[in-house]
């Protein structure tokens, strides 16, 4: 097996560290002893620890984000307006699919989106680009037609919660079991469980004013 170049070796040790550490948490230097890289090897190959910070997102990210298109696609091309649970499994199934339980990188990636969704830093949030918000407000409108009653403020955060309760579930998943229960819930079972819990969250009726 070929050994990792450089700034592959970069990117990992600061997903790893992004993700245990957080944005501000974590230093250039710290990244790149774990990576066995010279100091000066962020800025030639990322420019910025920020810019570092969005390829460790990206690299995270792209591949969800393209399962959850390729899902959305497929509904779109059946019908125009796909129940709630379709729509709900195109974009939370990726997540699962993702972050697997009992599978290293599945909690690395777990980890990191829960920084994404939660560091304060203003870097974290930046990563973002024109793919993710297309992807983003395509689910919004999809949403949007088949839950007309809900404004695009309360679909917005019901969609963002479908995020939060994934990752936070994958994060609880490999850290230590639910209590009550024999180990953690993982594999098909708990997929099922969250879609069907998705799927009345975001089915529920507008919140009275």
């Amino acid at each position: 097996m070929a050994t990792p170049d450089t700034r592959t070796q970069i990117l990992d040790a600061a997903e790893r560290l992004f993700a245990e550490h957080g944005y501000r948490g974590t230093s250039v230097r710290a990244i790149t002893e774990l990576a066995g890289a010279n100091l000066a090897a962020v800025g030639y190959h990322f420019g910025s620890k920020a810019e570092l910070m969005a390829a460790v997102a990206r690299r995270v990210v792209e591949p969800i984000n393209a399962a959850q298109c390729a899902g959305l696609d497929e509904l779109l091309a059946r019908t125009p307006d796909p129940p709630v649970g379709a729509l709900v499994e195109a974009f939370a199934g990726p997540l699962f699919d993702g972050m697997p339980a009992g599978d290293q990188g599945g909690a690395r990636t777990s980890r990191l989106i829960v920084t994404i969704l939660s560091d304060p830093a203003e870097e974290v949030r930046g990563w973002t680009g024109p793919a993710e918000a297309s992807l983003h407000e395509r689910y919004l409108g999809a949403f949007a037609r088949v839950l007309p009653g809900l404004s695009p403020e309360e679909l917005h955060f019901r969609l963002r919660g479908i995020l939060a309760v994934t990752a936070v579930d994958r994060l609880e998943a490999h850290q230590r079991p639910t209590p009550g229960c024999a180990s953690p819930m993982a594999g098909e079972a708990a997929r099922r469980w969250a879609i069907t819990f998705l799927t009345a969250a975001m089915s529920a009726p507008p919140t009275s004013p």
